[in-house]
């Protein structure tokens, strides 16, 4: 009975063996063409210019001639502070300033019939000069109290309401000028050194602005601007594009996605489920002449859906096991049948396994 049971055994297991041996493998290779990726980096949008507007005196808001949201031109007046106190100093420094000047013609007059010192002419000279600067200032006091425009933009929240006790330094609102729109994004190290090294060649200084709602805007950006260092925390360092905002759409404030179009020739492309993931390195089997597999490294330039653009470990004519990559192991042969990758590719809707 012992010896039925191990030619039972015996006999199963060469079942076996011929099962594997006789199991067939979809080989393809990898496809060589042109494309073209997107990049996408999350991106804050902001006004071109936007400041604070703040109160210059101290008094009463007497009069909010503008609205949340509306639109300002340059030299519009917004706020007044109650003015009384300011022009009846000036006023008073007008007046200081003409019983001044009356007071130097006298002294001129004295002076050239050698009545009078030099010194005092001079020191008259002086009081002109002195009350005249201190009409100036009031003068200053004085404009300030109506708080314009210093260039056409919208209002944004109103901080204090008609009639509000103002200090010096209070903020009345903010201003925005959205005729144009600066967009930051951060950018890895490694991306940063693509784009400089392939930026006239390729025109990667043209982007699109994805917005809030998976629509892209409809004007194309530029980026003007990189800045100075890299953030050590994150490794990323911001960019900046300029958008045109011809029908307001952008705000200070708003949230998006840059896309960044970046093209490439001779593209090595293989199908995400081809590779499998040691210890975070990515792999391939290539498959050699005699159908023995070999475990490949590579290293993936860019991602698109369901596929890999391999940036090095493959030369493009090799042939890639596609399936059954977790049933074999480096050095096994295997029986397989090829696909022409364009066929794999056209139909591919599985994910990496």
């Amino acid at each position: 009975m012992g010896c039925a049971a191990l030619f039972a055994l015996a006999s199963c297991h060469n079942h076996e063996n011929k099962k594997e041996e006789d199991a067939r493998f979809l080989v393809s290779s990898p496809l060589i063409t042109d494309t073209t990726i997107v990049k996408q980096y999350v991106s804050q949008v902001r006004s071109i210019r936007h400041i604070e507007v703040r109160s210059q005196e101290r008094g009463y808001l007497e009069k909010v001639l503008v609205d949340e949201g509306q639109f300002v031109h340059k030299g519009q007046l917004m706020f007044q502070i109650m003015p009384k106190i300011y022009n009846a100093e000036y006023l008073k420094a007008q007046a200081e300033t003409e019983a001044t000047n009356i007071e130097l013609q006298n002294i001129q007059t004295l002076a050239d019939k050698n009545v009078v010192a030099p010194n005092e002419l001079a020191m008259a000279k002086a009081k002109l000069k002195r009350a005249q600067a201190e009409m100036e200032l009031a003068s200053v006091h004085l404009g300030f109290t109506k708080i314009t425009a210093p260039y056409d933009g919208i209002i944004d929240h109103l901080d204090l309401k008609l009639g509000s006790l103002v200090d010096e330094g209070d903020l009345l609102t903010n201003l925005s000028d959205n005729s144009t729109m600066w967009v930051y994004f951060n950018v890895p190290e490694a991306e940063y050194l693509d784009y400089k090294a392939h930026k006239s060649e390729q025109n990667l200084d043209q982007v699109q602005l994805m917005l809030a709602n998976r629509d892209v805007y409809n004007q194309s950006g530029k980026v003007e601007t990189i800045e100075a260092d890299f953030n050590n925390e994150t490794g990323n360092i911001a960019f900046r594009a300029t958008f045109p905002n011809k029908d307001n759409l952008l705000r200070n404030g708003q949230t998006g996605t840059i896309l960044m179009s970046i093209p490439m020739q001779h593209a090595i492309i293989i199908p995400q489920k081809a590779s499998f993931e040691i210890m975070d390195k990515k792999y391939v089997y290539v498959v050699d002449q005699n159908g023995k597999v070999h475990l490949t490294p590579i290293t993936v330039r860019a991602e698109l859906p369901d596929l890999y653009i391999v940036h090095s470990g493959l030369k493009g004519d090799e042939k890639i096991l596609l399936e059954g990559i977790r049933k074999v192991q480096n050095g096994d042969k295997i029986q397989f049948d090829y696909k022409e990758p364009r066929h794999i590719l056209s139909s591919l809707v599985l994910p990496s396994e």
